[in-house]
């Protein structure tokens, strides 16, 4: 193996050569005995994103040197590794920067981790090694290599970054045992939730305002008010580290959250759509907790729908469109919403998660005005009012429905709690006893027929990654979208997506599920494998190349992304039950 001392010769031959002179410093480095260094992939092009280069450290765990934690579950391992990330990143932030030359030149990252712990494949871990994929950005000026910089960067920033987020003597073993054991908190809370009746907890004391729109971090100033629960809705549980917890528990059924504008109906919404997440200490939501099975829906006109059974919400369209194998590649408000709902069934949902202000009016509801003036019989939609509580009696999906305006969702709810001044108040008694005071209650509008979920067999020929060259072209620069092949993914009405990591894995997935379609697999089972083989192999299974940048996902997400891929094709096929 060659040491740093060949590693800074290199560098000092090439100093003032074209870029691409660069790969010359392929190899394995061993720093001192310290830690071992592979130059894997090297950008031909200083402005090349840090995505297209990946250099390996590699530290043994049995050296007394290095951080020591010794691994109980897989839970406990996915918070070391999460704490070791957050460590190398807030390390590279502080040893080195960006902007030392062109492009990229000088920067020194890793993947970067947001609110939410997440299993990332930045640090790859197992019973001997620790091994960080992270990024340098090869100094230069123009296209001329820069050495003296790039000496600086591989054999002093490098080394100093490794040693403050992996060396024993720099880690704090109180804040990493907090961080292991609040996210096995967040695990058996949401473990627990369902044996309970429960589909959502929001611990006393939570913070639930972020600091702004466009951040997740949370709110931080006099103003902010800490959740307290109400009485009626409090319960505790026993966590294994936090001991008794005190909280708002949100039981199965229909709920509605109601409220005033700005008093908080959407945040404590967000909270629980991202509680199907582990979030870091000091976050304000990691007493947060929603099934994993939870879905935020809305409606996102313009997506595309193939072969989608969304007669339960929507039939006798107009020219006898069916509806039982509905296409189109410009949905609808209403239709994109039932295609929403009906998919999510179809992977497994348990929970739907909606906020009036980006849902289709007419897919909520028809007023009685409306109603005497449009017959049912020019009405292709039933509104979800008249089937919310058909999806729970049936098929045991709870909805959380946030409302300001639609009081007749009072007439189908188990639970309605007011957000005042981002404070819940249990109003249940108060909603349904105003109910009560109307003798024209409303009805539903058609006779309730069972939801029969018709699954579909994806075609692998319709999911082609290749581009117009015929070579293979994925790749993600947004959260919400994919480049795949010569298609856009669009996953804009995907709201749980929370970092760019899982949009570059679920770009991969897609193309990785490609080997279950037989054209006899349905959708749902295809997606059960690939989850599966993640599940027991890593993310690194996704790509044939090694990278650094993927983050898991949920199933819900990866059927979304291939639901949203113009172009699909598949067989309907219908089930007895599901």
């Amino acid at each position: 193996m060659l040491n740093e001392l060949v590693l800074k010769n290199k560098l000092k031959s090439i100093n003032g050569r074209d870029y691409a002179a660069y790969q010359s410093l392929r190899g394995e480095y061993d720093f001192s005995n310290k830690f071992k260094l592979i130059i894997h992939q090297i950008p031909k092009d200083p402005y090349a994103p840090p995505h297209t280069g990946i250099y390996r450290v590699l530290v043994t765990r049995g050296d007394a040197r290095i951080v020591n934690f010794n691994r109980g579950s897989k839970t406990q391992e996915i918070a070391f590794k999460d704490y070791l990330t957050r460590r190398f990143y807030e390390a590279c932030v502080k040893v080195s920067r960006s902007g030392r030359g062109t492009g990229y030149s000088g920067v020194i990252t890793i993947n970067q981790p947001g609110q939410a712990v997440l299993d990332r494949n930045c640090i790859i871990t197992d019973e001997q090694v620790i091994e960080v994929r992270c990024f340098l950005g090869m100094p230069a000026s123009g296209r001329q290599i820069n050495s003296e910089l790039a000496e600086v960067m591989l054999l002093e920033e490098l080394p100093q970054i490794v040693e403050s987020a992996l060396f024993d003597e720099n880690i704090n073993y109180e804040e990493l045992h907090r961080h292991v054991k609040t996210v096995e908190d967040q695990e058996y809370l949401r473990a627990k939730l369902d044996s309970m009746g429960m589909v959502a907890f929001v611990a006393e004391k939570s913070v639930l305002p972020r600091k702004s729109g466009t951040s997740d971090q949370p709110m931080n100033n006099d103003s902010m008010i800490p959740f307290t629960s109400p009485e009626s809705l409090r319960i505790e549980i026993e966590l294994p580290h936090a001991g008794l917890v005190l909280g708002m528990g949100i039981p199965k059924g229909v709920t509605l959250i109601v409220g005033g504008g700005y008093h908080g109906k959407s945040t404590l919404l967000n909270a629980l759509e991202l509680g199907c997440y582990n979030h870091i200490p000091g976050d304000g939501r990691e007493g947060c907790a929603s099934i994993s099975s939870t879905v935020k829906i809305r409606a996102y006109s313009g997506r595309s729908i193939v072969k989608t059974d969304i007669s339960p919400f929507i039939s006798n369209l107009p020219y006898k469109k069916d509806t039982t194998a509905f296409s189109t590649e410009n949905a609808s408000g209403s239709t994109s919403q039932a295609a929403n709902i009906i998919e999510a069934i179809e992977v497994g949902a348990k929970v739907l998660l909606m906020d009036e202000d980006t849902c289709a009016t007419n897919f909520m509801i028809r007023d009685s005005k409306m109603r005497q003036l449009i017959i049912k019989d020019d009405e292709p939609i039933t509104p979800f009012i008249d089937k919310v509580k058909q999806l729970y009696s049936e098929k045991q999906i709870s909805t959380i429905l946030v409302l300001g305006g639609v009081g007749d969702y009072f007439d189908v709810s188990d639970h309605v709690i007011q957000m005042l001044k981002y404070e819940p108040v249990d109003v249940t008694r108060n909603a349904h006893e105003i109910s009560g005071y109307f003798h024209d209650k409303r009805t539903p509008e058609v006779d309730i027929s069972s939801f029969r979920i018709k699954e579909r067999i994806p075609l692998p020929q319709s999911i082609d990654p290749r581009n117009k060259s015929g070579k293979k072209r994925i790749y993600a620069k947004e959260v919400h979208r994919i480049n795949f092949g010569e298609s856009v993914i669009d996953l804009t009405d995907t709201e749980q997506l929370i970092e760019l990591s899982q949009t570059k894995a679920l770009a991969y997935a897609l193309d990785y599920a490609r080997k279950y379609m037989d054209q006899k697999l349905s959708l749902t089972q295809i997606i059960d494998l690939v989850m599966k083989d993640i599940e027991t192999q890593g993310l690194d299974i996704l790509s044939d190349q090694i990278s650094g940048h993927f983050a898991e996902f949920r199933s819900f997400e990866l059927a979304c992304t291939l639901n949203r891929l113009r172009g699909l094709e598949v067989i309907q096929k219908e089930l007895e039950s599901k």
